[in-house]
């Protein structure tokens, strides 16, 4: 059954005429101009010209049509249905004679031939326009998913605190239709800080949009508003009065004490974070209703500490909703479950997405937004850690560079001397270098993460990149002679170079990571640098 018509006008005198032939055939001859006629699917009209072959009086028809109506209505006199492998594509409209006679056999005749003729070209046209229109529809697509995912990339967070005694890890990760999954750390007066996280409804520019927006009153309102409940209704209202029909947004908002590890926290139906206390996994429960849904909203507002060693992770559906070959969901007891058995920061956010892709198999194609954010407070065999600082840098050729300096910067006061000092830069500088050119292979938008912690007796550096999967190789003494011999490669050098710098060099690989530990003793003495030289 045809669902779409289009109209076809005859026009005499048209292209291919020189102007003076124009001017004479419009002097001479009345052009009939059909506007557009639209045939609605369930119109009879339809029927008879798919049933009836050839050109159709339409004064003779006797059918209660809207389109026979509109057709008269219009001067028509003669419609040739254009048919194109059995699919009605078009008609030929014609209006009356010039002599006023009706048409003849032979007038038909001729009409239907040229009719058979036009179809495949006029086919070919209809179906080269509509190619383009889906491309255009795909580039406009593609066009606004770029849009989304540079909003995005805008708005999520560049750099993570530095809190002392603490440790942050994050991880975005969009699918292939941009969401509205969004994160940040907001600086609060008295050195607390504002943690959140937060999802959209549906995808693309609109989503991408909202994130924004509920971002843009969520950094405004929070260091005025001490209050998460407060601050989600103040948001909850502003949002309300502008969100697009049928969109929401879930959100988590905390407020952490750092040096106390109160946690203060609001929820609006966004996912329960988890915390794990020793071998305990707990969730934080808090009820309200999404942002943006209905106004005037109130929120339940609750307290928790993280003690040393306790793990909180905040999450999007996107893991925990993703769907395996035969349709089961990963589910949330499966996370809750490995979140207990795994370690912190970006071990316990690899361990979460190695099992994830174990789960779903390699043809999976990922559903929703996955975020994922850690905060640890630290416990190191019964010690305190104290965070100096944490960031990320580029993997620009150079940056190792920057991060040396940065982590020069952040222990020139711990006590280690001048040349243990000088060596400490020198591994960092190594293993920076390779994090960005071996591991994450020069690519910018990788970034390289660094932390750089004390406890009592040790200097902890390390450095992370996205290279996982790859095993790092062992420190090989180098051989000079083997070497010039070609029978040993430079390949291992470097991390000989940065084991003999340090104290202590601990590695660890992941599907997701590669992760340097460089240490540095604080209680070693003037003589233990003997056996470094």
């Amino acid at each position: 059954m045809l669902t779409l018509t289009r109209t076809f006008r005859r026009v005499i005198g048209r292209d291919g005429d020189s102007a003076p032939a124009k001017a004479r055939a419009s002097a001479r001859t009345p052009v009939l101009e059909t506007p557009p006629i639209d045939i609605a699917p369930n119109d009879p009209i339809l029927a008879y010209f798919h049933a009836g072959s050839g050109a159709v009086a339409i004064d003779d028809l006797q059918l209660d049509s809207p389109a026979v109506r509109a057709l008269r209505s219009a001067g028509v006199k003669l419609v040739v249905p254009l048919i194109s492998q059995g699919e009605l594509i078009g008609l030929l409209n014609l209006g009356r004679r010039l002599s006023d006679q009706d048409y003849s056999t032979d007038d038909r005749r001729l009409l239907e031939k040229l009719a058979a003729q036009a179809s495949p070209a006029v086919r070919v046209a209809q179906l080269v326009r509509e190619q383009e229109a889906e491309v255009r529809a795909r580039e406009r697509i593609s066009q606004e998913l770029r849009i989304a995912q540079l909003i995005q990339q805008q708005f999520l967070p560049k750099t993570l605190p530095n809190l002392p005694g603490w440790q942050i890890a994050a991880f975005y990760r969009a699918a292939a239709e941009v969401g509205g999954d969004f994160y940040d750390f907001i600086d609060l007066p008295g050195g607390k800080i504002g943690l959140v996280v937060g999802d959209v409804t549906g995808h693309g520019v609109p989503a991408a949009l909202v994130m924004a927006t509920t971002r843009s009153v969520l950094r405004s309102e929070a260091p005025r508003l001490g209050s998460p409940s407060k601050l989600l209704e103040r948001v909850n209202d502003f949002l309300h009065a502008d969100i697009p029909q049928n969109m929401f947004v879930t959100c988590l908002y905390a407020v952490l004490e750092p040096a106390t590890g109160r946690l203060t926290y609001a929820n609006a139906g966004h996912d329960l974070p988890f915390v794990r206390r020793g071998n305990d996994v707990v969730e934080l429960r808090a009820t309200g209703m999404p942002l943006g849904a209905l106004p005037g909203m109130h929120y339940d507002e609750k307290e928790a500490t993280l003690g040393p060693g306790d793990v909180m992770v905040l999450h999007s559906d996107g893991l925990a909703e993703a769907h395996d070959p035969q349709r089961q969901m990963y589910g949330f007891p499966r996370m809750r479950k490995l979140i207990g058995e795994l370690g912190t920061g970006h071990e316990l956010i690899d361990g979460l997405l190695e099992s994830l892709h174990a789960f779903t198999g390699p043809a999976w194609e990922q559903e929703d937004d996955i975020t994922l954010v850690t905060l640890s407070r630290s416990s190191v065999h019964g010690e305190t850690e104290h965070v100096l600082v944490e960031f990320e840098e580029s993997s620009a050729p150079g940056n190792e560079r920057r991060i040396m300096d940065r982590v020069a910067s952040s222990v020139r006061d711990i006590g280690l001397d001048p040349k243990r000092f000088e060596r400490l830069k020198t591994a960092v500088s190594e293993a920076a270098m390779n994090a960005i050119e071996h591991g994450n292979r020069l690519d910018v938008e990788l970034p390289v993460h660094v932390r750089v912690s004390v406890t009592d007796d040790e200097l902890l550096i390390r450095i992370v990149d996205n290279g996982g999967g790859r095993d790092i190789p062992e420190p090989e003494t180098p051989d000079l002679e083997a070497k010039l011999q070609g029978l040993q490669k430079p390949r291992g050098w470097g991390l000989f170079l940065i084991k003999n710098m340090v104290d202590d060099m601990r590695v660890h690989t992941t599907n997701m990571h590669h992760s340097i530990e460089l240490v540095m003793k604080l209680a070693a003495k003037k003589g233990a640098d003997d056996g470094h030289d």
